[in-house]
């Protein structure tokens, strides 16, 4: 199994197998983020739930940061060694006419989607880990805020409209970036292709609705904090 893991063939499996667990994470997100559009309550008992279930916390948390740390390490292990393994004595490159401009610069739109990440983690996941862990305050309540506090720190990353622009620029690049991956991640774990175009189709609503949604969000929190 090891040897499996370690093939070309092997990287790509696994490499799908995260890709796939990114984007239900991904889906999840949306899910209880959408809500706060709707109802500010409902929005920090669903976020109060999440953050403090020690299951999540101890053991779905863990395994997200890894499946993102290996999602993008060995996305950039498998662009250099595609690099590599390409035959150099072609002076001209004629990708274009068999691949997607998408395709040939995964690994750029991976790095501002990477760039991102830091971002969102810096803007939410540091100061919850903060918050939790090390001051031990697990209440979820903020001083001068009724309530949980989830909701009113939400609107607040949103006020700066440089912020914003990032988050859209990022959800941009994001759907370019799974229209692509979508697909490939199914065919690399072995999809017929007979099936390829009901890929393609789902892929397409998917990379295009989960990161307009996102941009809702942020625009709608822009404007009405």
């Amino acid at each position: 199994m090891s040897g499996f893991f370690n093939s070309s063939i092997g990287r790509k499996y696994a490499m799908a197998l995260s890709a796939f667990f990114l984007m239900f994470f991904l889906l999840q997100h949306f899910a209880i983020n959408i809500v706060s559009v709707f109802s500010p309550g409902t929005f920090n008992e669903v976020s109060h739930f999440m953050g403090t279930n020690p299951l999540i916390q101890y053991a779905v948390q863990p395994i997200l940061i890894f499946a993102v740390i290996y999602h993008f390490v060995m996305g950039f292990v498998l662009e250099i060694k595609n690099k590599g393994s390409r035959n150099v004595k072609y002076a001209k490159n004629h990708g274009a006419a068999n691949s997607t401009w998408m395709s040939r610069n995964m690994i750029y739109s991976g790095l501002a989607i990477l760039a991102f990440i830091v971002l969102h983690f810096i803007d939410f996941w540091f100061p919850e880990i903060n918050t939790k862990f090390i001051q031990g305050d697990w209440s979820g309540t903020l001083e001068g805020v009724e309530g949980y506090r989830y909701f009113e720190e939400l609107q607040h990353k949103f006020v700066e409209p440089w912020r914003v622009g990032a988050y859209v620029i990022a959800f941009v690049l994001l759907a370019l970036h799974l229209m692509h991956g979508f697909t490939s991640a199914f065919q690399s774990i072995g999809s017929t292709a007979g099936r390829k175009q009901t890929m393609q189709n789902i892929g397409k609503a998917y990379s295009i609705l989960i990161p307009l949604g996102f941009v809702i969000i942020a625009l709608f929190h822009h404007f009405n904090h």
